[in-house]
Order: structure tokens, then sequence, then C-alpha cells
């Protein structure tokens, strides 16, 4: 696992089309390596323009991009991510996905997310929005602070 992949965005074209077995197969290795998330694989699938955002942030550019990856990585001692499903209309790719994540100081959690890719006329990522609920699937793996949590969201929210 080289996590200083240097690629060149016009030099480098996807080895297979993005379908739904592709993208299955893809996040499925890259969250499946020993435990250390390995992107160098699916790097070339993104635009060098992609637009990433999730529930922490917001992402323009592959460099960018690949650094957040990085840091991602540096930050997981243990991450897998399971593909419950995948489908695609058109130029759009859902995927619905659980993803466990092992932070070095903290108790392992389970983040039930999708994602929805959208692939522009190259057939490259040219976006990506990630869905997931951050501090609620963590806090819930926090003895009595996870159940206090939930109550409170489903008194004020629910």
């Amino acid at each position: 696992m080289n996590k200083d992949v240097n690629i060149d965005k016009e030099m480098v074209e996807p080895i297979k089309q993005i379908n739904v077995e592709t993208i299955s197969e893809l996040w499925s290795k890259t969250y499946n390596t020993a435990g250390q998330p390995d992107w160098s694989h699916i790097l070339p699938y993104y635009d060098k323009d992609i637009y990433f955002r999730d529930s922490v942030q917001k992402i323009h550019g592959f460099e960018n991009f690949k650094a957040m990856t990085e840091r991602l990585s540096k930050r997981s001692k243990d991450l897998t991510m399971k593909v419950v499903r995948a489908v695609m209309n058109d130029k759009i790719v859902f995927i619905e996905w659980e993803m466990t994540i092992a932070y070095k100081k903290y108790p392992s959690s389970v983040l039930f997310g999708s994602s929805r890719l959208t692939i522009n006329e190259k057939g490259l990522i040219a976006e990506q929005r990630d869905y997931y609920d951050l501090w609620g699937d963590i806090f819930d793996n926090i003895p009595r602070f996870g159940k206090a949590y939930r109550k409170f969201m489903s008194r004020k929210f629910g």
C-alpha cells in the first residue's frame, strides 16, 4: 500500500467503465486492505475538478480530495466498508453502505450511510455527496451517553 501515490490526472484513464459492479468492487477494496484504507486504485476514477461533500466538509479539486483520504487513513486504526446495495440511473450512482471505523483512542463505531456519485461525460466521478449521521452513530457506542443522546434527539426532534 503506497499512500504517496502520485497520479497525473491527465495521463491516467480508468481501467473499467463505472457501473454498479465496478463501484461495489472499488469501494469494498478501498476500505478492506488489512484495516487500513487505500485509495490508490480508486483515485484514477475521480475527475481533477472533483467536488466532495459530507457531514463534516466540502472539498474542491483532486489534490484536496486526495489529501482528505490520506488524513482519514492516518487517523484510522481500522476501517472497513460493507456495500449493502448500489444502483445506477443514467449518470448517477447511489451506494448504501455500513462503515466500521476504529480511531486510535476510541472504540469501533459503525456508520450507516449512503453516497451519491455523479459521473461526467469523461466517465469520471465529478461529484460525491456522502450522507450519514456522524455523531449519532459514534455516540451510540459510548456507554450511557449513547442512550441519553438518542433520548434527547427523540424528545427534541422526533
